[in-house]
């Protein structure tokens, strides 16, 4: 009897073991990470008699973890790389809205206040139409400081969101590490710690929201993680930190991980770290954030410059040279001493100096030098890696519309410069002045058709290359048979209708002062005289002010006219956008799946755990109800015995 007891007891034990372990399942069908439990039985042995085995019930062996180890990594690293993806579409919609198009975006600005000179070029001593063309010079500065505010203030929202990330990261690392020592202590005791292996894989799915994780499951239990192309995050209970810092050319615009273990620092290379929101801040912050930085740098310094350029070759009311519109750039290359030296830092004495030499050919870009001698070594044009020689004792260094010089000093082999022509043209721009008087749109150059001349000549263009325009007056005499003379230099040279001719003959002066363009067949004897424009004319000329209207049509973007690099740069951002978007969406697509996946055999089911519940009630009420028979059984023994 006693047997039948034992057999009974086991099964009621075995059978609410049951219970509660679809209890813990039911309570936990919500707790993200959890994964489902059943208990698993073993038949045990029977006891041999003469009439065969007699059997002694069920054993409850083990709570098993229902875990695919494969989804799980698998769900873990596509939730990785879709947080990353996310996080970056998120930014670039914010980029985005910083260039907008309409009336009220810096494009009008810019085509304002080119068109605001063709009112000048009509009434040149208009102070009203002088008045607004100022104006307008100011409103598209106003408005470049604007959108180069915007862009600091996402990046220091981007600066900071990474600080605060990170710091959770770490805090995420050193639970994992805490969970850890608890599952070496539990396997130590010979248990298999089931909530504790799900909250384990929860927090590093958790940590793959930040950073990229792979794992290493150690003999004892614990799990080694590891970040950026295989550096240790967490071994066992021992846990290294993350940090956000600036990159070798503390370049302030730039962010780089690093990992800290013990005194040692390793920099952590941006493209090894893969998904998580910190990867993809740092994708935004490094390459997105800084070409938008970089296209507005080179609209404002290619619009500033070519203005101020302009400018300088007209005279004003009172026949004064004219200055800059706007505050002249200010920019150089940054060591890599400074602001803040690095752990190698150059070993030369070299001091690089940088001006714009075209501004037709800017590309957008920072440039890296690295030396190969004292004078010689590669620069590397970031936006696409493209990398070319040079070497400065042979002359500057001419690379997209930009002049480098070896200033002083010599460099030294490995030594390292980060050229930055364009972040920060936008800062601090302003209209250098306002009074209308000073608006430089007279041409100091005048052109004079000679009165006796009996062909079809005509003025197409003139226009000052420099101010005040030196070795003139100057008379070009045509020889009737397509060719001409010039006072300033011996010759006889071709007469093309149409084509420029230029106030400088190549090895004879250094520098172009004027250019003209005629049309028309010239007879024998005919005449054009370049000559300073008379006073008495000055006030009444406005060739500086239609040259300045005319740069709005000049090919400067990639060979885009000047008022269309507004739209280049919301073209440029909005093709980055797309393709982020369509990233995240692609990436989400394929995270969810896969997590549905992984909930498909490890999550909980309702429905099933509720019929699993009636099974195991019914079992254990059975179980009770033959305990309840075997004591009565035993009960009416013992009343016959004691009979």
């Amino acid at each position: 009897m006693s047997g039948v007891l034992n057999v009974a007891t086991k099964a009621l034990l075995a059978n609410q073991t049951l219970l509660q372990t679809t209890g813990h399942n039911i309570a936990n069908v919500n707790t993200p990470g959890y994964s489902r439990q059943s208990g698993v039985l073993h038949t045990t042995p029977g006891q041999v008699t003469g009439g065969g085995y007699v059997g002694k019930g069920v054993d409850i062996v083990d709570i098993a973890r229902t875990y695919n180890e494969f989804l799980t990594r698998q769900s873990a690293m596509a939730g990785s790389i879709s947080a990353g993806d996310a996080t970056r579409a998120e930014k670039m919609r914010m980029l985005e809205d910083i260039f907008p198009s309409g009336e009220s975006a810096l494009g009008a600005a810019v085509s304002d206040m080119l068109n605001a000179f063709a009112d000048v070029a009509g009434a040149p001593t208009d102070l009203t139409a002088r008045t607004v063309a100022l104006t307008r010079v100011n409103e598209a500065a106003s408005r470049m400081r604007s959108v180069s505010q915007s862009l600091d203030d996402l990046q220091l929202r981007v600066s900071q969101e990474i600080s605060q990330k990170v710091d959770t990261a770490n805090s995420i690392a050193q639970s994992i590490a805490t969970v850890n020592r608890q599952i070496s202590d539990a396997r130590g005791n010979g248990q298999t710690a089931n909530d504790l292996l799900d909250q384990r894989d929860q927090l590093l799915r958790e940590l793959g929201e930040y950073v990229q994780a792979t794992t290493i499951e150690n003999d004892d239990g614990t799990m080694s993680v590891f970040i950026g192309g295989g550096q240790t995050l967490v071994y066992g209970s021992t846990v290294s930190t993350l940090s956000a810092g600036s990159d070798d050319f503390a370049d302030p615009t730039k962010s780089k991980l690093s990992i800290h273990r013990g005194d040692q620092e390793q920099m952590l290379d941006e493209n090894l770290l893969g998904g998580g929101q910190i990867s993809g801040l740092i994708r935004f912050q490094n390459n997105d954030l800084n070409e938008g930085r970089n296209l507005m740098g080179r609209l404002t310094l290619a619009v500033s410059t070519s203005m101020n350029d302009q400018h300088r070759l007209g005279l004003d009311l009172d026949g004064n040279k004219g200055g800059d519109l706007f505050t002249p750039t200010v920019y150089g290359p940054r060591n890599i001493l400074t602001p803040q030296p690095p752990a190698v830092p150059n070993k030369g004495d070299a001091v690089l100096g940088m001006a714009v030499y075209d501004v037709t050919k800017f590309s957008g870009s920072d440039y890296e030098i690295v030396f190969t001698g004292d004078h010689s070594g590669t620069i590397k044009r970031s936006m696409d890696g493209v990398t070319t020689a040079f070497d400065l004792a042979s002359g500057p260094l001419i690379i997209d519309g930009l002049k480098v010089t070896l200033d002083s000093g010599t460099a030294q082999v490995s030594d390292r410069f980060l050229l930055k022509p364009f972040s920060t043209s936008a800062s601090n721009i302003h209209a250098e002045f306002s009074t209308p008087r000073a608006l430089a749109v007279a041409s100091p150059v005048a052109g004079e058709m000679g009165q006796a001349n009996q062909g079809s000549l005509q003025l197409s263009r003139l226009v000052a290359r420099t101010n005040p325009p030196t070795n003139i007056p100057v008379t070009l005499t045509f020889q009737g048979d397509g060719t001409y003379t010039r006072s300033d230099v011996a010759g006889t040279f071709a007469f093309t209708s149409g084509q420029s001719i230029e106030g400088a003959v190549p090895t004879v002066f250094p520098l172009s002062q004027w250019s003209v363009v005629l049309q028309g067949e010239p007879q024998a004897g005919d005449t054009y005289t370049i000559l300073a424009q008379p006073a008495a004319f000055r006030n009444l000329d406005a060739g500086n002010a239609q040259a300045l209207m005319d740069l709005r049509d000049v090919a400067m973007f990639d060979g885009s006219a000047l008022t269309d690099g507004y739209a280049g740069i919301i073209a440029q951002v909005g093709i980055r956008a797309q393709s982020a978007n369509y990233a995240a969406d692609v990436s989400g697509q394929i995270s969810e799946n896969l997590e549905t996946d992984r909930t498909g055999v490890s999550g909980v089911n309702l429905d099933e755990e509720a019929s699993k519940l009636i099974q195991f009630q019914q079992a254990y009420q059975a179980s009770a109800k033959v305990i309840q028979v075997a004591q009565g059984i035993f009960d009416a023994l013992i009343q016959a015995v004691a009979r």
